[in-house]
């Protein structure tokens, strides 16, 4: 009898053991823990040792932090209010934007509010990388945006106007490689899509426009030149623009690389070299570095892929969301949610967009599971605040999306929160103020990711532990 009551003992032991146990193995799989150091920004630039081996790659930099040689002067850097200002301004475009391509009735009926021209919208500007362009090669560090088509940069003699900007500006005539385009040629009317505006001409010579949602501009020749990512990998003829009129908020960048789908595009311009395929990661802080690479080279063999959704419009990259997850626990919301105004995917969007209904739903949940740390106020459209001033570590829910082709991507922990400081640290989303506004998959939950855009293929790749 003692034997047998010794085995019950055991058995009855060995099963809560393993009650603990897994649910120790299911809260660390539901749950992050972060550093709180970690959500502010650095002041010492640690370049990422991750990345493509092998294959040539442009660094990805954050403009404002310690990596950027763009970043001399920290008193001009913007406060987290003008951030976020100016993201709202890029998203209030991009949407305006996809409805006229849509033909949406509420678009054409809001002239008042909208502006006249689809415009875009280079919002914060985050990113860029540096490329050498002319016969000898000028560096020159240019902000890189899936959601704009035509590359630019600013030329010498300044026509009109340029803004100051870091590196010396390109002079196209002491480059033996650079001619314009003539207004007879066909390519010049292929600046209509890339720029939503008609070309104008100069004599012959054809002029571009491109005029972005936060009145930002660039105005100026149409030309062709050898662009240089790497000594290996130089593309002739490169179609861009020279600009000789340009004004606004572009920081001390050079200028615009365009990820676009339009023919005019980087992507499309290499097709015949690099297939329509590119890939990056956008660093998980400031104070670190990633990479973007024109090709298949150094894609993980891990990476999930969705189908792109079908195209509303040339340039922008759409995906289906089909559900969100919060700690492993699934958003009580309509599929049709997600569907009624579709989403793309942006590098340029800072906070990611989500539907009313779907943004409350996240928010809720979100708090429910952060309930033992203090709020804080909210900071412009970010409402779901927390103080974590008393605090050396935090565990925060992880955050999944489930897209189209139920392909399931966790967001790295440095892919929910935006800090102004450790008492206001904020979840990273924000709502849309219509059902049928478009969805914007930004760039705060992209970081540490690869994303792998196979265009030719007609879909989009996430791989962990990307930079």
């Amino acid at each position: 009898m003692a034997t047998f009551l010794k085995f019950v003992i055991f058995f009855l032991l060995l099963c809560s053991m393993n009650r603990v146990y897994g649910l120790e193995s299911i809260e660390s799989h539901q749950f992050h823990t972060l550093q709180i150091t970690s959500l502010l920004p650095s002041s010492v630039c640690k370049p990422s040792i991750k990345g493509p081996k092998g294959t040539p790659s442009l660094k990805v930099v954050h403009r404002h932090g310690p990596c950027s040689h763009l970043n001399q002067d920290k008193s001009n850097a913007p406060t987290l209010t003008q951030i976020l200002a100016h993201d709202q301004s890029r998203v209030n475009s991009l949407q305006s934007r996809i409805s006229f391509a849509m033909g949406r009735k509420d678009f054409q009926d809001s002239k008042a509010t909208l502006p006249a021209k689809s415009g875009a919208s280079l919002g914060s500007g985050n990113y860029f990388v540096t490329v050498g362009l002319g016969t000898p090669k000028k560096e020159l560090s240019l902000i890189f945006d899936t959601g704009s088509d035509l590359t630019w940069t600013q030329c010498q003699p300044c026509a009109r106007s340029c803004y100051a900007q870091q590196d010396s500006i390109f002079n196209p005539s002491f480059s033996s490689s650079y001619s314009n385009i003539t207004c007879s040629s066909t390519l010049c009317s292929d600046l209509s899509t890339a720029t939503g505006n008609t070309p104008r001409c100069t004599g012959s010579t054809c002029v571009y426009g491109i005029q972005y949602g936060d009145q930002s501009f660039s105005i100026g020749f149409f030309g062709k030149e050898k662009l240089t990512l790497s000594s290996t990998d130089v593309l002739g003829d490169f179609l861009f623009g020279c600009g000789q009129d340009n004004q606004g908020l572009f920081g001390k960048t050079a200028g615009l690389l365009g990820l676009g789908r339009d023919k005019l595009s980087i992507i499309s311009q290499s097709a015949q070299k690099y297939g329509n395929y590119f890939s990056y990661c956008l660093p998980s802080s400031s104070s670190s570095t990633g990479y973007l690479t024109l090709g298949k080279g150094g894609v993980s063999n891990s990476a999930k892929y969705t189908p792109f959704a079908k195209s509303q419009g040339s340039s922008f990259y759409f995906i289906d969301i089909l559900d969100i997850y919060v700690g492993g626990t699934k958003l009580s919301i309509s599929p049709i949610v997600f569907s009624n105004g579709g989403a793309i995917i942006d590098s340029g969007t800072v906070i990611t967009r989500l539907p009313p209904a779907a943004y409350s739903s996240l928010s809720k949940t979100f708090q429910k599971q952060m309930v033992q740390y203090p709020k804080a106020p909210a900071i412009s459209i970010l409402d779901t605040c927390y103080d974590f001033s008393n605090y050396t570590t935090v565990k925060i829910p992880i955050i999944s999306f489930l897209f189209g082709g139920n392909v399931k991507v966790d967001l790295t922990s440095s892919g929910v929160l935006y800090a102004r400081s450790a008492n206001q640290v904020c979840l990273a989303f924000a709502g849309n103020s219509d059902a049928s506004d478009i969805g914007i998959l930004g760039n705060v939950q992209q970081k540490g990711l690869q994303v792998v855009y196979d265009v030719a293929g007609g879909k989009l790749g996430f791989g962990s532990n990307g930079c």
